[in-house]
C-alpha cells in the first residue's frame, strides 16, 4: 500500500476513563507513541476546525538494514467513544488517508483477555465507537487490531464491565497485552495483513 498510515487508538478521555477495559486502544497508541520517541498534540483540523484527537508523526517498526518503517500518524480520540467517528473521519480527510491505510486499535468483548486478532472490515460486534467510525466514513473497510478483554462474568452489563478497571491479576499481564497489540500494528503497517494474520493469530507457544 502507499500513502501514509493513520493508526488511531479508541477509548474515553481524562484520568476517569484511562485504565479502563474500554480504553486499551489508547493504551496501545500510548506504547507506539513511547517506541518512536512521539509526543501526542492536539491535530490539526481542516478549516480551522477544535482537534478532536492528538496525534503525532512517526515511523513505525524498523525494516531489514535497519531502515525506519513505514511513515504514519498515531492518534488518538478525544471525544467520548460514542463520538469517535466525527474525530477519526476529521484526522482520516485532513490526513487524505483511504480506508486501506487507516487502522483502528480497540478492545473487543468477543475476544479472551490477550489474544490480538486483526482484521479489515466486517461486523461491529456491538462496539459504538467502531460504528460510529463506519457510519462517519461511509465504509466498513478498514483495518482493524482488536485486543481482547473477554466477556463480563454472570450477568455483568457489559458496559459497565468495559467501564471499569482491569482486575489485579489482568493488570500484571496488562503490559505485555499491550507490547503484543504495538507489535502488531507495526507488523501491520510493514507486513500486510495476511502475515499479520498468520503470525498474531497462531496460538500462544
Amino acid at each position: 500500500m502507499t500513502g501514509p498510515w493513520l493508526v488511531v487508538g479508541l477509548g474515553n478521555p481524562g484520568p476517569r476513563y484511562a485504565a479502563h477495559r474500554h480504553n486499551v486502544g489508547h493504551m496501545v497508541v500510548d506504547e507506539l507513541a513511547r517506541r518512536t520517541g512521539a509526543t501526542l498534540t492536539p491535530a490539526s483540523g481542516p478549516g480551522g476546525q477544535r482537534p478532536r484527537a492528538v496525534s503525532a508523526s512517526v515511523r513505525l517498526g524498523v525494516l531489514p538494514g535497519g531502515v525506519p518503517g513505514p511513515a504514519a500518524v498515531l492518534a488518538e480520540t478525544t471525544t467520548y467513544m460514542n463520538e469517535s467517528g466525527g474525530a477519526v473521519g476529521q484526522v482520516a480527510r485532513y490526513l487524505q488517508v483511504a480506508a486501506d491505510n487507516l487502522v483502528v486499535v480497540h478492545d473487543e468483548l468477543d475476544i479472551s483477555f490477550a489474544d490480538v486478532r486483526v482484521k479489515r472490515g466486517g461486523g461491529e460486534g456491538g462496539h459504538n465507537g467502531l460504528k460510529d467510525i463506519s457510519r462517519a466514513l461511509g465504509t466498513r473497510d478498514y483495518l482493524r487490531v482488536r485486543v481482547g478483554i473477554g466477556r463480563p462474568p454472570g450477568r455483568q452489563d457489559p458496559a459497565d464491565y468495559v467501564l471499569s478497571d482491569f482486575p489485579a491479576a489482568q493488570r500484571r499481564e496488562l503490559g505485555w497485552v499491550v507490547d503484543r497489540a504495538a507489535d502488531a500494528v507495526e507488523t501491520l503497517v510493514r507486513l500486510g495483513l495476511d502475515a499479520t494474520q498468520r503470525i498474531f493469530h497462531a496460538p500462544l507457544e
